[in-house]
């Protein structure tokens, strides 16, 4: 498993009128929490759409159990727990910042790989290399 844990704060911009993190505000979480893990992974988005690679998001679930809140620092980790062969899923859970034993929400996202015409492709082999790196896999 690759394990990526992405830090933000809760603005009231992210919160509604109960001053609870509006739901839909969890899926931008997703985003920059999945951005960096593949930065961290050497697989920035930059680099790899100048490869002629795209990402779509071709499916997204989230369950919410307990609200965050106005000004709480948040974790969102992320994680892949297996090799694509032509998606890539991609795990998080959101706890409060010192408490991560309990999760306040958990989701997904799955990615299609698509060549510059949308045609969809495998998983491209620097993905793969890079992913087979973290999990410490030989080829």
């Amino acid at each position: 498993m690759i394990q990526y844990d992405h830090h933000v704060k809760v603005y009231y911009k992210d919160v509604d009128q109960m001053g609870i993190v509006y739901y839909s505000r969890y899926f931008e979480y997703f985003e920059q929490a999945r951005t960096e893990l593949l930065a961290f992974l050497g697989l920035d988005v930059s680099s790899i759409e100048e490869k002629g690679i795209q990402l779509p998001v071709v499916s997204g679930h989230c369950d919410y159990r307990l609200g965050a809140r106005l000004e709480q620092q948040l974790i969102i980790r992320t994680m892949v727990n297996e090799l694509p062969k032509a998606k890539l899923r991609i795990q998080y859970e959101v706890f409060v910042k010192g408490n991560d034993a309990e999760s306040l929400v958990s989701g997904y996202t799955v990615h299609a790989f698509i060549n510059r015409k949308g045609k969809p492709i495998r998983a491209p082999k620097t993905v793969i290399e890079k992913l087979k790196d973290q999990f410490n896999l030989a080829d």
